[in-house]
């Protein structure tokens, strides 16, 4: 007869979220099922507007409240980006571990302040960076590591859509822009070496609402994003391309493409014109989908439970993000390459 496994013995987790907003409602939704975790409610003083929580008694107006209801073990923060920061602070210096939407702070400097809050309480921390928990771009990434296209030449990404009207404080560049900064040094794996980028401004607000920013990473891989909110149709595309063809994720969909180097050649004038003068086989996978949220705060969870290769983003590679979206705005304003440096303040070239 095989041995029956041992009950996991370890008692749930006891997390929150900070924030019910556009994102935050999501967390407490997730949250409120995860298995491994009890729901220890939400904050938020303008209410549960969405109708997120089941018990509304769930519901606290603020963090301190939220700690003096009982134990708690980790919180998602999902306020404003300006109010990071405070936050952060209120829930570190409690021991309470936290995963920050992202990015990481609204400014390098504020960045800097909540990792050293982080590395002086010993809480555990992440970004919510959840791009990175798509299913087409970890399969995307997985066979970019394993050799599929050979060496890397570019990554080029593609965010466009309709201006969201829960924006306020921020342009094109930190809301959105920050994931496609973070996808390219994560599918690069290096990090961004330097960057020149142009702005546009074209809705009568202070902030920017197009960017081109193209660069290269420490490895020598160039990269290209193209981030705007005047688009009327959505776009969410991530391309790889390589020695041996080229990788596409199509993040709105999850689905992932691979494009062959071209190796039968055609006699058809006609269609020579279509598809140039020789094409390679195009195979789209099937994968395995799951939403990207969820997976995000399984493995913010698996950490806390001890998974030292849980496949977080550290509060570091948080920071170089906001780094990069600075260098990013300052090359856009100087009209120079922007070099940076993980860690230290952007330099024009």
């Amino acid at each position: 007869m095989a041995a029956v496994a041992a009950p996991d013995l370890q008692p749930p987790l006891h997390g929150a979220v900070v924030g019910l907003g556009m994102i935050g409602r999501h967390h407490a939704r997730i949250l409120q099922g995860l298995d491994r975790v009890r729901f220890a409610g939400a904050v938020d003083p303008d209410g549960d507007r969405y109708g997120a929580l089941r018990d509304p008694g769930d519901r606290f107006d603020s963090v301190d409240a939220l700690l003096a209801a009982g134990r708690l073990d980790f919180a998602v923060v999902a306020v404003p980006t300006e109010e990071h920061l405070p936050v952060v602070r209120t829930l570190a210096e409690g021991g309470v571990s936290v995963l920050i939407e992202k990015p990481l702070a609204a400014t390098a400097g504020q960045g800097r302040a909540i990792a050293d809050l982080v590395r002086r309480t010993g809480v555990h921390a992440a970004v919510g960076h959840v791009e990175r928990y798509n299913p087409a771009l970890l399969e995307l990434r997985r066979r970019v590591q394993d050799g599929q296209l050979g060496q890397v030449f570019l990554i080029a990404t593609e965010r466009l859509g309709p201006f969201p009207d829960r924006i306020r404080d921020v342009g094109v560049v930190k809301d959105l822009a920050t994931h496609d900064l973070d996808l390219v040094r994560w599918l690069g794996g290096a990090p961004v070496e330097r960057v020149a980028a142009q702005t546009q401004h074209r809705m009568g607000r202070e902030h920017e609402d197009l960017v081109l920013a193209t660069g290269r990473l420490e490895s020598a891989v160039s990269f290209n994003c193209v981030v705007d909110w005047l688009s009327p149709t959505k776009v969410r595309r991530t391309r790889i391309l390589g020695e041996r063809g080229m990788l596409v994720a199509d993040t709105l969909t999850a689905d992932l493409t691979f494009f062959a180097n071209g190796d039968t050649t055609s006699e058809w004038a006609a269609s020579q014109s279509l598809r140039g003068v020789s094409e390679g086989d195009m195979t789209r996978y099937a994968l395995a989908r799951r939403e990207p949220l969820l997976v995000e705060l399984e493995a913010f969870r698996d950490l806390l439970l001890g998974d030292a290769g849980a496949l977080v983003v550290t509060v570091d590679e948080g920071l170089d993000t906001v780094l990069c979206a600075e260098a990013v705005l300052a090359s856009a304003s100087s009209g120079e390459t922007v070099a940076l440096e993980p860690g230290a303040a952007p330099s024009p070239t």
